[in-house]
């Protein structure tokens, strides 16, 4: 029998994301096969460097000021990025909370690539 499931995320530990120096990720859910329901945060100064992921993925922003290539985007930002699409840096111009939906697996980032 199918039920809902709820999670308190105020109860939840947070867990720092080692890839990415100054970022901490709390999992939410698994909607596909290596896909991803997330809140990520990121620290003042923390960047994420340009990335694709093989699938689409859907952000928004709860909280803060990131910089996402060219575009400044603050708290109540959506953006979309379909897959295969060169993204990024993620750059936290303060410190941010974002919630995203990655529909499959992580993709490969840019070591030592800023724009």
């Amino acid at each position: 029998m199918s039920q809902q499931t709820f999670i308190d995320t105020c109860e939840q530990p947070w867990i720092d994301f080692t890839q990415f120096p100054g970022t901490q990720i709390l999992p939410l859910a698994e909607p596909v096969v290596q896909g991803s329901i997330h809140r990520l945060k990121l620290k003042a100064g923390t960047t994420i460097p340009i990335h694709t992921h093989p699938c689409d993925e859907y952000v928004y922003v709860l909280s803060g000021q990131v910089q996402t290539g060219k575009t400044q985007c603050g708290a109540g930002t959506f953006w979309f990025t379909p897959a295969n699409t060169r993204q990024g840096p993620h750059h936290a111009l303060t410190e941010v909370e974002l919630l995203t939906i990655r529909l499959g697996a992580m993709g490969a980032f840019e070591v030592g690539v800023q724009a």
